[in-house]
């Protein structure tokens, strides 16, 4: 078999590029359910102690117990839930301050 000329590799480059240029693209939209539109929204807590939280926004309505903690890439998840949202702490740091889901509305027959 003779080597191809210098002269015809980019040609074939060129018309493998246009063989393969005009392909449709394509992309999927996530919808995603917004805040609810009380204007309830999460205070901002991220960095802060829980005894800053605490003093912050006061006592919470449930304090639930740690899960993880079993090993140390899996630091103890502590929540404390307020009226309209959650802190969630990683030890004794705040991690997020989340809006809590409204309760779904009983099922009617």
């Amino acid at each position: 078999m003779r080597p191809v000329p210098m002269l015809l590799a980019p040609l074939a480059i060129a018309v493998i590029g246009l063989t393969v240029a005009p392909t449709p693209v394509r992309a999927d939209t996530l919808r995603m359910e917004s805040a609810p539109a009380s204007g309830t929204s999460a205070p901002e807590v991220r960095g802060r102690t829980k005894a800053q939280v605490r003093a912050r926004l006061g006592a919470p309505t449930e304090e639930l117990p740690a899960v993880g903690g079993d090993r140390p890439r899996h630091p103890p998840i502590t929540r404390w839930v307020y009226p309209g949202f959650t802190v969630y702490f990683e030890r004794d740091r705040a991690l997020h301050a989340v809006v809590n889901r409204r309760a779904a509305a009983p099922a009617t027959e």
